[in-house]
């Protein structure tokens, strides 16, 4: 008798077994094995990621809270140096900005004796076309080492040179990576930073790698805007829930003695239509027959004519209660630095609730 349950329990556990061991291989992914290395390194980034409590968004009846930051940088774009008012509480100005032309070459070098600032003033150096940054940043090429002797030549009448190339094709990380190697080699004790794409995981093969960009550069700031842009579905240009993500993400892989987290002065407007664009002739007899059309006449022998059309119109802003929210919320996980896109666009609220550090 004894023995008849010991084999009922026996055979018991191995049932239990082998249908525990079928559920485990039933729940594993069912491409594991075509994994791409994409798909590795997303997983890998999202394991990492902070977990953070609920975001609170405070509503402030009356006196918003001063806050502060060890280190305050703003914008100024050359021909707006009067933007920039004595008495604010700024210690680093970037000037922008100087670019590159068609030929590589760098071109619009604002003068440093334009601006009138007690801090330090950072040269912007800006890049915007893909093919332009390819073709500029070539190893060995003639462009590339006058750009640099130029960068460098320029970075002299200032305390420091920031890199502000948005636009470096994907397969120029390595390349890119090497020019601002060069860039920290040749200005010695002058400041080298640069503004970098908002980021809320680690991303494959990226260009703007934080981890593998932070040990050459002595700041980074992270353009924690344009989260909603003019080609984008309308919304905020930099939601509190989307910033305090990238600022988790920032302070963990940059740290806090290199990461400015960039705030914006800026808003942006879309509308449910634009008329603006290139039309066929069965697109203009729909608008004539859809709008009611009557007076169709002939400017120089050429068929024009109005109609009016309503048109809804959604602008999201910054005003000094979001501001107020963000750089609260940024000075409650530790961040020391700000930096303001751009003087000129702000709200006056702004220099009455910010204050530096002592």
């Amino acid at each position: 008798m004894k023995h008849s349950i010991l084999n009922i329990c026996i055979k018991t556990a191995a049932w239990i077994l082998f249908f525990a061991s079928f559920s485990y291989c039933s729940s594993l992914p069912k491409n594991n094995l075509s994994t791409t290395e994409d798909e590795l390194v997303e997983t890998e980034a999202e394991e990492e990621e902070d977990e953070l409590p609920p975001l609170f968004i405070p509503v402030y009846d009356s006196k918003l809270p001063i806050t502060s930051f060890n280190e305050i940088w703003a914008y100024v774009v050359a021909g707006g140096e009067n933007a920039l008012k004595r008495g604010l509480p700024l210690t680093d100005i970037g000037y922008f900005g100087a670019e590159l032309n068609s030929y590589g070459k760098l071109t619009e070098v604002p003068k440093r004796q334009n601006i009138t600032f007690s801090g330090r003033v950072h040269l912007v150096v800006a890049s915007n076309g893909r093919a332009l940054t390819h073709f500029s940043l070539m190893p060995g090429s003639s462009e590339r080492k006058t750009l640099i002797a130029d960068l460098l030549a320029a970075a002299k009448n200032f305390d420091g040179l920031q890199i502000d190339f948005e636009n470096v094709p994907a397969r120029d990380g390595e390349v890119f990576l090497s020019f601002l190697r060069e860039l920290r080699a040749g200005l010695g004790d002058k400041m080298l930073t640069i503004a970098l794409p908002a980021r809320t995981k680690k991303i494959a093969d990226d260009v703007y790698d934080y981890e593998k960009i932070k040990p050459i550069v002595d700041r980074i700031l992270v353009m924690a805007y344009d989260e909603h842009w003019s080609g984008s579905s309308p919304g905020s240009v930099a939601s509190l829930q989307w910033c305090r993500n990238v600022a988790a993400y920032s302070s963990r892989v940059i740290g806090q003695e290199k990461l400015i987290m960039g705030l914006p002065f800026y808003g942006r407007a879309w509308g449910n239509y634009s008329p603006s664009r290139a039309l066929i002739y069965t697109t203009i007899e729909r608008i004539i027959k859809d709008e009611n059309v009557k007076d169709i006449r002939y400017e120089n022998g050429i068929p024009v004519f109005d109609y009016n059309k309503n048109v809804s119109i959604k602008v999201y802003f910054e005003d000094g209660k979001s501001l107020s929210a963000r750089m609260e919320m940024y000075k409650t996980m530790n961040v020391r630095a700000i930096g303001f896109w751009r003087l000129g666009q702000e709200t006056q609220e702004i220099w009455k609730i910010l204050k530096l550090a002592p």
